[in-house]
C-alpha cells in the first residue's frame, strides 16, 4: 500500500467509527425522548438512521477490507448481497432526504395546516414510496447481475457486465442516477429554496418592526441598540446557513462519486483509482454528517443527550455515594 492508500484507509476508518457512534446516539435520543417519536419529522430521521447504520455495519468494513487486501471480500453470491444492501440503502437514504425538505416546506409555509397535511399516516406512505422505489432499482441490478465487486471503488456495487448487455446498463445506471440523486437534489433545492424566501420574508417583517421600535424608544443606550442591530443580521445568516448546509453537504457527499459514474460511462475516459475511492469515501461520509445535519445540533436532540448525561452522572454518584456509606459503616467499631 501507498501514502495515499493508507491514508484512504485511515479515513474509511473514521468514517466509520463517526457513523456507528453518531447514528447510535440520535437511535438512542428517539428511543428515550417521547417527544420526538410523536413528530412526524421523526419518523423520517429513524429512517435514514436505520439506513446510515446499516451501510456503516455492512458496506462500509468489507470497502475497507477490499481496499487493504485489495481482492474481493466473499464470494460471488456475497458481494452480491452485500451490493444489493448499497443500493437499497443509498437509494433510500437520499429519497429520505428529500422526504424530510418535504415535510419542512410543509411546515414553514403553511404551518396552520401542518398537522393536517403531514400526519403519521401520510408520513408512512411516503416512507413506503421510498422503499418500493429503492427495492426496485435493487432488485432489478441485482436479478440482472448488475451488482458485483468493483475494483475502481473497493467495493460492492453496480458493476459494468462483460458481456453484450452494456448498453442496457448504461441505459439503467443513467435512468437509476437521475431518479435518485438528481430526483432527491431537485427535491431538496425547490422545497428549501421556498423555506428560505419564506424565512427572509419574515426576518424582513421582524426587522422592520424592530426598527420602528428603535425609533420610538429615543432614550435607550446605543450599545442596546447595536445588540438588535446584530441580533437581526444573525437572524437572516441562520437560515441561510442552514439551508446551505442541507443542500451543500448532499452534493459535496455525493455529487463527485455520482459523476464518477456518469464519467465511468465512457471507456475512453480514464479515471484515477485513488479518485474512485475518494469519491466512494465522500458517498459514505454522509451517512457520519447526516446525525449532525439532521438531529444532533438541534435544541430538542441537545437537550435529550444533556437529560441522558445527566442521568447518567446522577446513577453513577448514587453508586458511588452508597458504596462509600457502606465502607463507612462496615469500618464502624461494634459494640463488646
Amino acid at each position: 500500500m501507498d501514502t495515499a492508500e493508507v491514508f484512504i484507509s485511515l479515513l474509511v476508518a473514521v468514517i466509520i467509527v463517526v457513523s456507528l457512534l453518531s447514528n447510535v446516539l440520535v437511535l438512542i435520543c428517539f428511543l428515550y425522548n417521547p417527544e420526538i417519536r410523536k413528530q412526524v419529522p421523526g419518523l423520517f430521521t429513524l429512517n435514514l438512521t436505520f439506513c446510515n447504520l446499516l451501510l456503516t455495519v455492512s458496506n462500509m468494513p468489507l470497502t475497507l477490507v477490499g481496499l487493504v487486501s485489495k481482492t474481493q471480500p466473499g464470494g460471488q453470491g456475497f458481494c452480491q448481497t452485500v451490493g444489493f444492501l448499497e443500493t437499497f440503502l443509498s437509494t433510500n437514504s437520499m429519497l429520505s432526504m428529500a422526504a424530510l425538505s418535504i415535510d419542512r416546506w410543509v411546515a414553514v409555509v403553511f404551518p396552520l395546516r401542518y398537522h393536517s397535511k403531514m400526519r403519521h399516516r401520510d408520513a408512512a406512505l411516503v416512507l413506503g414510496y421510498t422503499w418500493v422505489h429503492a427495492v426496485s432499482f435493487s432488485t432489478v441490478a441485482t436479478s440482472l447481475s448488475w451488482v458485483g465487486y468493483h475494483r475502481l471503488y473497493a467495493s460492492c456495487t453496480l458493476s459494468s457486465p462483460r458481456g453484450g448487455s452494456r448498453t442496457q446498463f448504461v441505459v439503467f445506471t443513467v435512468f437509476f442516477h437521475s431518479f435518485t440523486f438528481l430526483l432527491s437534489l431537485i427535491v431538496l433545492c425547490v422545497t428549501y429554496l421556498k423555506v428560505l424566501k419564506v424565512a427572509r420574508f419574515h426576518c424582513r417583517r421582524i426587522d422592520v418592526i424592530t426598527m420602528q421600535t428603535l425609533v420610538l424608544l429615543v432614550d435607550i443606550h446605543p450599545s442596546v441598540r447595536q445588540r438588535c442591530l446584530e441580533e437581526q443580521k444573525r437572524r437572516r445568516q441562520r437560515a441561510t446557513r442552514k439551508i446551505s448546509t442541507f443542500i451543500g453537504t448532499f452534493m459535496i457527499c455525493f455529487a463527485p462519486y455520482v459523476i464518477t459514474r456518469i464519467v465511468e460511462l465512457f471507456p475512453a475516459v480514464p479515471i484515477s483509482p485513488h479518485w474512485g475511492i475518494v469519491s466512494k469515501c465522500l458517498a459514505y461520509s454522509k451517512a457520519a454528517c447526516d446525525p449532525f445535519v439532521y438531529s444532533l445540533l438541534r435544541r430538542q436532540y441537545k437537550k435529550t443527550c444533556t437529560d441522558i448525561i445527566n442521568r447518567l452522572l446522577k446513577r453513577s454518584s448514587f453508586h458511588t455515594s452508597g458504596r462509600r456509606d457502606q465502607n463507612q459503616g462496615s469500618s464502624l467499631p461494634t459494640a463488646e
